[in-house]
């Protein structure tokens, strides 16, 4: 394949994944990065990325932050390790050097914000020996049709693209921290798990309760809730998210409930 084939092959395994948006960045051989933000995947700025590329830049892509999405990613993925776990779950893999492995993006069972996704992170990457330090939840990955400077020129490849409909579930790693952050702090398992009032506006005031318990921050709750209940509450959704942070605020002895998602985007 030719290397704008690359690209686009990655891209359209991202849009079958769900993902629509994408952060771009260039890092040129001064030092200097340069981003393109937020932007819908048919505008990012390839011929300008490829020229920048020619001169030596590396190329990075992520899809875009504040979003819940529903791929992780993993970093310098043998790539034996990184083809099995393709032909077990819907992946994409990206060749990145001899030395550096394989990028792999690992679709969900279920749309996870950053904070979330970190947790993922870091419980598969202990499983498959993907590197523990490009574990954050919205870390960049090199974009495919793209040459990878720091590795001598090696083209960035996508080497796999699967769609099995199997999506990897993240449950266990993400109850693996709570369990970890409710032993931390020494509260027992959930409180919401008591709340008898099984409305969806019971359920999801269970479930905020729960994730400031277990020391979630209260943006992130916030915009999960705002996802959670828009298709339910509408126009209402943002007034109704920021209200029910914070009495779940209050109800946990904040002094005041600083939260009103007005900084919200």
């Amino acid at each position: 394949m030719k290397a704008a084939e690359h690209t686009q092959l990655m891209l359209g395994w991202w849009r079958q994944a769900g993902v629509d948006r994408a952060d771009l960045a260039v890092k040129r051989l001064s030092g200097k990065w340069i981003w393109h933000r937020g932007l819908p995947l048919t505008a990012l700025p390839f011929p300008w990325a490829r020229a920048e590329n020619v001169r030596g830049a590396e190329v990075y892509i992520r899809p875009a932050r504040v979003y819940a999405w529903n791929i992780l990613f993993l970093d310098d993925v043998p790539i034996n390790t990184a083809v099995r776990v393709a032909r077990k779950y819907d992946a994409l893999v990206i060749f990145t050097s001899r030395e550096g492995g394989c990028h792999v993006w690992l679709r969900c069972s279920q749309k996870l914000y950053e904070e979330a996704r970190l947790t993922a992170q870091r419980w598969l990457a202990a499983r498959i020996d993907a590197d523990p330090g490009s574990v954050s939840g919205e870390h960049l990955g090199r974009l495919a049709g793209f040459k990878n400077w720091k590795r001598g020129g090696t083209w960035v490849n996508a080497i796999e693209a699967t769609h099995r409909g199997r999506c990897w579930l993240p449950a266990p790693a993400l109850s693996c921290r709570q369990n970890e952050e409710e032993s931390r702090v020494g509260r027992p398992a959930s409180k919401s798990t008591t709340y008898s009032d099984q409305s969806e506006s019971g359920r999801e005031w269970g479930w905020v309760c729960g994730r400031l318990e277990a020391g979630c921050h209260p943006p992130t709750v916030y915009k999960a809730l705002v996802d959670r209940a828009s298709s339910r509450r509408g126009r209402d959704t943002r007034r109704y998210a920021a209200r029910t942070i914070n009495r779940a605020l209050r109800r946990l002895g904040e002094k005041e409930a600083y939260y009103t998602g007005r900084r919200e985007r």
